[in-house]
């Protein structure tokens, strides 16, 4: 899994700046973080319904599995040996 996970960067890369960005205008995983950040996701007068978690599962997915392709790749140029 780790190397299915470390050699598909490529293709997390492309899938972060279209669905992890999607709608350009205005990218609903920056609303939905800034909104999760601000307080409001569980509690006040607009707390977050189902549909809006799985709109940051479905966006923010593709930006969860880039990272953690970069920290594997990393960590095995690091560990590599001269």
């Amino acid at each position: 899994m780790k190397d299915q996970i470390k050699k598909l960067w490529l293709l997390f890369l492309v899938i972060s700046l279209t669905l992890g960005l999607a709608p350009h205008k205005s990218p609903h995983i920056i609303g939905k973080i800034q909104w999760i950040l601000g307080g409001n996701a569980f509690s006040g007068s607009n707390p977050m319904n189902f549909m809006d978690w799985v709109d940051v599962f479905i966006h923010g997915s593709p930006w969860i599995l880039l990272i953690t392709s970069t920290i594997l790749n990393a960590i095995t140029i690091i560990r590599k040996p001269s």
